[in-house]
């Protein structure tokens, strides 16, 4: 790797690091009742649920059904 693309990795590892701390400061104040999830845009709610999805699929890989689906029933 060149110099250039070792500082573009090591950005954007920061940057993934960084995005997981604004994700939890938001937890944070919606935990406090500083914000409520309806003060967030349509766009970010949804971005932040994708997230929070994505981690709980990898730290539950077995759990083979989804909690939101209703056509099991």
């Amino acid at each position: 790797m060149t110099r250039i693309e070792l500082k573009k990795h090591a950005l954007s590892e920061l940057d993934v690091d960084f995005i997981r701390v604004l994700e939890d400061l938001i937890d944070a104040l919606i935990a406090n009742g500083t914000l409520r999830l309806t003060d967030l845009p349509p766009e970010a709610l949804n971005k932040l649920h994708q997230r929070k999805q994505a981690r709980q699929q990898l730290r539950d890989p077995l759990d083979l059904l989804d909690d939101n689906d209703e056509s099991i029933l």
